[in-house]
């Protein structure tokens, strides 16, 4: 049975590649999309391997 965690981390996926996909316009543009692309699919990780694992702070 699919989770609603199973679907977030393919939502998360698929903006991922839409932000890699749009990114190719402009160098500055590449870069800070880029960024986004790997935030996206690092939450797709974490959601996908620990759905119920609570946020650490920044720094720790």
């Amino acid at each position: 049975m699919r989770t609603h965690a199973d679907l977030a981390a393919k939502l998360l996926r698929e903006a991922a590649i839409m932000f890699r996909t749009m990114a190719g316009t402009t160098d500055e543009l590449a870069e800070k999309l880029g960024e986004f692309a790997d935030v996206y699919d690092q939450v797709a990780l974490l959601v996908e391997t620990d759905p119920l694992a609570e946020l650490q702070p920044a720094g720790s």
